[in-house]
């Protein structure tokens, strides 16, 4: 049993009722919400109590899209995307407010299960960065320019200013650092930080790019630190004073 806590905001409760007890089933804490207003009250009331939000964009009283600005304002608890609009630009702007994937309607049980699976694996591997990962990394800071990363207390700064970062913008920065100068493909980006198969929705890679420039960069649309090698991916750039 995973014991990790979810919190379902849906308002079909055809869905509620099929999703969440698969999902207790998986071994995972579930608290249902039915409307946006809802959602919000009960997140407020107890925000690190949850490791996953899963987030339906057309809720009564207040959107998805509102639920989601108020949790960002909260907390850095993944957000998971679960919604019947499948454009481009509902994405982009879902992913541009914060959220860290996103899954269409219909969708299987099996794939939305690997994807939460994923996701809260991601963010508990960034957490205990500090933890687990103390003894062998005490003192390992990776410093690219002006930005600095410290793996063990899951801070960044970029000319000595914080940063705020969601767990899979630090997940991606994380791995370009790592090895800064090489070219890493969207689906090697995908692979390694989402943990899952790359399908080529572009779209998810390229908007988490837009919101690390946005924060990284002095100026975002002639980026200094994350490149992009048309045709091939990004790359951390590696070459400073």
């Amino acid at each position: 049993m995973s014991g990790k806590h979810i919190m379902l905001i849906e308002d079909d409760q055809s869905i509620s009722r099929m999703l969440g007890p698969y999902m207790e089933k998986e071994g995972y804490l579930i608290t249902y919400a039915y409307d946006g207003m809802e959602a919000e009250r009960l997140f407020a009331a107890e925000p690190a109590k949850y490791s996953l939000v899963i987030l339906d964009l057309m809720l009564p009283y207040k959107s998805g899209l509102e639920v989601l600005r108020a949790i960002r304002s909260m907390s850095l608890v993944p957000v998971l995307i679960l919604s019947a609009k499948d454009n481009e630009a509902d994405k982009a702007l879902a992913l541009e407010l914060g959220a860290d994937d996103y899954v269409t309607k219909p969708f299987s049980l099996i794939e939305l299960t690997a994807r939460v699976r994923a996701v809260i694996r991601r963010s508990n591997y960034m957490v205990s960065l500090g933890q687990a990962a103390v003894s062998l990394e005490r003192d390992e800071v990776i410093r690219v320019g002006g930005i600095v990363i410290n793996l063990e207390t899951y801070d960044v700064q970029r000319d000595g200013q914080p940063v705020k970062l969601t767990s899979t913008e630090f997940g991606i920065l994380r791995l370009l650092a790592k090895q800064p100068g090489r070219v890493y493909t969207k689906a090697q980006i995908y692979a390694s930080v989402w943990n899952n198969t790359f399908y080529g929705d572009d779209n998810i890679i390229n908007v988490h790019m837009r919101r690390l420039r946005e924060k990284l960069e002095a100026n975002p649309s002639d980026p200094q630190y994350i490149k992009t090698l048309w045709g091939l991916g990004y790359k951390l750039e590696a070459d400073w004073p």
